[in-house]
């Protein structure tokens, strides 16, 4: 992914609220539109980064409970 995607996902959400960006990602998925894809991961990524090993592990439990239901 180029750097520059990141920089401007980092900067179209840098003041968002957690409303704003609960919206943003509920939006993003319930419109599904392949092209909201690599935003989300951004997000993700910044979600992992910032989650502790506990959250971390909890992440992956809940992805492997989904991948299963698919």
């Amino acid at each position: 992914m180029d750097l520059n995607l990141r920089k401007a996902i980092y900067s179209n959400i840098s003041n968002n609220d957690e409303q704003q960006l609960e919206a943003t990602i509920v939006d993003a998925i319930q419109n599904g539109e392949e092209k909201m894809l690599p935003g989300l991961g951004v997000l993700f990524e910044l979600i992992w980064k910032h989650s502790d090993d506990q959250e971390k592990k909890e992440m992956i439990q809940a992805l492997e409970s989904g991948v299963k239901q698919i």
